[in-house]
C-alpha cells in the first residue's frame, strides 16, 4: 500500500484516484482553489459534478494547506490547470518537497524574461527547483477513465526506472500505462494537439479534417525536433493518440468547428461555449510571442493560420 496525494480536484484528478484506489492505495485529494469541487469532494456522498459520478468513499479529502505537504507521501500528484503550476511550484519550493512528482498538467510556459518557451517540468525544475519529476500523457478523457473505459498512457522521466515504478503503483486491467525517456517530446507533444485539434475540427468533412489530421501531424513532429524532442514520438500515445481522442470530441476539437464556418474565436466562445476552457487558446495566447517571432512560418503554417485569427479575433481561412 503506497500513500498518494493528488493535489487538484477536477475532473481529471479525481478520475486519476480511481485506479490507484483499485490497488489498496491510501489516497488523499486536495483542491487548493475550487470551491465546486471542494463541495464534491468533502460531501458525504462525493458526487462529483463534473464527472457526474460519486467518488468511493476511500478518497479521502484534506483541506490544502502547507502542513498537508509536508507529511511523507510515496507519490505527489498534480493535476492543476497551467495557470495553477506557479502556484504549486512556490510552495513546493518553500517546503522543499522530495517526494516523487507525477504531473498530469498539460501546456506549455512562455518565460518572457528568458525568452524560452518550457515544459511544465522545466518551468518546475528551473523555476522552483523541484526534482524527480515524471509526466503522464496520453489520449486520457476523465469521463472515461472514471467510469473504467480501458485507457492507456504513457510516463515519461529520463530514468525511465522511476517511470516503470509509478506505473507499477498506478496500473490496473483498464489503465495500462508505456514508458519514454523522452520527456521534452512527450510534453510538448500533449500540449501543442490543443491547438492542432482546433486545426482538424475546423475541416467542414471528414475528407478535408483527415488531410488537416494529415499536415497536423507533419508541422507536430518539426516542432517535436525544434524543442530538442525525439520525433518518433509524434507516432506515440501522446501524439497522434492523444491528437485523435482530442480531434474526435474535445472542446479544442468543437471550437474548431465554429471557427471553420467563419465564427471568430470570440463570437463562437460568447454564442457556442461561454462556460468551456478551450485549453488550445489558452495555449496559443502563451506561446505565440515566441511562436510567431523565432520559428520559420513556413514549417508550421497551419499553427500560424490559427494564432493568427485567435490574436486579431479575425476569420480562419485554411486553403
Amino acid at each position: 500500500m503506497k500513500k498518494i496525494l493528488i493535489i487538484g480536484g477536477g475532473a481529471m484528478g479525481s478520475a486519476f484516484a480511481i485506479p490507484c484506489l483499485e490497488n489498496n492505495h491510501k489516497v488523499t485529494i486536495t483542491e487548493p482553489y475550487s470551491k465546486t469541487f471542494i463541495r464534491n469532494l468533502s460531501s458525504k456522498n462525493k458526487f462529483h459534478s463534473a464527472l457526474k459520478i460519486n467518488l468511493s468513499k476511500k478518497l479521502k479529502f484534506r483541506k490544502f494547506s502547507n502542513d498537508l505537504l509536508k507529511e511523507n507521501f510515496d507519490l505527489i500528484v498534480i493535476a492543476l490547470s497551467l495557470s495553477g503550476i506557479d502556484f504549486i511550484g512556490k510552495q513546493f519550493k518553500n517546503l522543499k518537497i522530495k517526494s516523487p512528482i507525477l504531473v498530469l498538467t498539460k501546456g506549455l510556459k512562455y518565460e518572457k524574461k528568458n525568452k524560452k518557451i518550457w515544459t511544465i517540468s522545466e518551468q518546475l525544475n528551473k523555476n522552483y527547483n523541484v526534482s524527480n519529476i515524471s509526466v503522464l500523457k496520453g489520449p486520457c478523457l476523465a469521463k472515461e477513465l472514471a467510469r473504467k473505459k480501458q485507457t492507456s498512457v504513457v510516463i515519461a522521466n529520463k530514468n525511465i526506472k522511476i517511470a516503470k515504478s509509478i506505473g507499477k503503483i498506478i496500473s490496473t486491467k483498464y489503465y495500462l500505462t508505456e514508458y519514454s525517456k523522452d520527456v521534452i517530446g512527450i510534453e510538448v507533444c500533449s500540449a501543442i494537439k490543443n491547438i492542432y485539434s482546433m486545426i482538424i475540427g475546423a475541416g467542414q468533412s471528414l475528407n478535408s479534417s483527415s488531410n488537416l489530421f494529415q499536415k497536423s501531424i507533419l508541422e507536430m513532429k518539426y516542432l517535436i525536433k525544434y524543442f530538442k524532442g525525439d520525433d518518433e514520438t509524434i507516432s506515440g500515445l501522446a501524439g497522434v493518440g492523444d491528437l485523435y481522442v482530442s480531434a474526435a470530441g474535445g472542446r479544442n476539437s468543437r471550437m474548431g468547428s465554429y471557427l471553420g464556418r467563419g465564427f471568430t474565436f470570440k463570437l463562437a466562445k460568447k454564442r457556442f461555449m461561454p462556460n468551456d476552457t478551450v485549453e488550445g487558446e489558452q495555449l496559443a495566447r502563451e506561446i505565440a510571442p515566441f511562436i510567431m517571432r523565432k520559428i520559420d512560418k513556413k514549417k508550421i503554417p497551419l499553427m500560424i493560420l490559427l494564432l493568427k485569427a485567435i490574436l486579431k479575433n479575425k476569420k480562419l481561412k485554411i486553403n
